[in-house]
């Protein structure tokens, strides 16, 4: 049988670099990988519960978030795409400081300072995780699954052709309300997933359909020469 490994973690210290930047004793180790689960999850919560509320857009989405610690300081990076008209959470100091005391409430920090910053993702449709989403709001809309796909690789090729060399997106679960799970995917280009020098992009995303739970991954081959 294939073995499998995650493609990010294959790459740490080739081309890929961690997400998440501290020094901490093996004792507390573990409490600070926690920690960093707790931010990621309560501002996506946070961001996807405002984006309900709103017209969605094309391109829009939570891509990664980078968060660095020292010892009285929590910085949060979230690299987000395209800016929606009802959801430019930077500019609103109201959103930006109830975001800052959700995160503050969930790891009840004391004695260190939280500061979130937000940068937009100059080509949004290279980012696997932008790509996931986009996919995923076609699903939820029961558009058949091929036809999303293809539109998905077609919206990747017009976006974000240039700098790179390919892309992968599978789907799995009880696609289209079929009693048995399957798992189908479709690429473009080149993924070369054995080659450590080559810089592959990778997420896993889940989405809720009428149907239940599909499973969402997305692998981009980028240009690195």
């Amino acid at each position: 049988m294939g073995q499998k490994i995650h493609p990010l973690g294959f790459r740490l210290g080739t081309t890929q670099s961690h997400d998440s930047i501290w020094f901490a004793q093996p004792r507390i180790y573990s409490e600070n990988v926690k920690e960093d689960k707790i931010i990621r999850d309560c501002i996506k919560n946070y961001i996807q519960k405002i984006q309900k509320t709103t017209t969605a857009v094309d391109g829009e989405g939570i891509g990664r978030i980078k968060i660095k610690k020292t010892r009285d300081l929590i910085h949060v990076i979230i690299n987000m795409g395209l800016p929606n008209p009802n959801l430019v959470i930077e500019d609103n100091p109201e959103r930006m400081e109830e975001l800052h005391t959700n995160v503050q409430k969930k790891i009840n920090c004391v004695n260190r300072q939280i500061n979130i910053e937000i940068t937009r993702i100059p080509n949004v449709y290279r980012d696997p995780n932008i790509l996931a989403e986009f996919l995923a709001r076609q699903l939820k809309n029961r558009i058949p699954f091929r036809k999303a796909m293809q539109k998905t690789i077609k919206k990747f090729a017009e976006e974000a052709g240039a700098g790179t060399k390919g892309v992968q997106i599978q789907i799995a679960g009880c696609i289209d309300g079929n009693e048995i799970a399957r798992v189908e995917w479709i690429r473009e280009g080149r993924i070369p997933l054995q080659t450590i020098r080559a810089k592959i992009d990778y997420c896993s995303y889940p989405v809720r359909t009428i149907y239940g739970v599909l499973g969402i991954k997305v692998w981009i081959f980028i240009n690195n020469d």
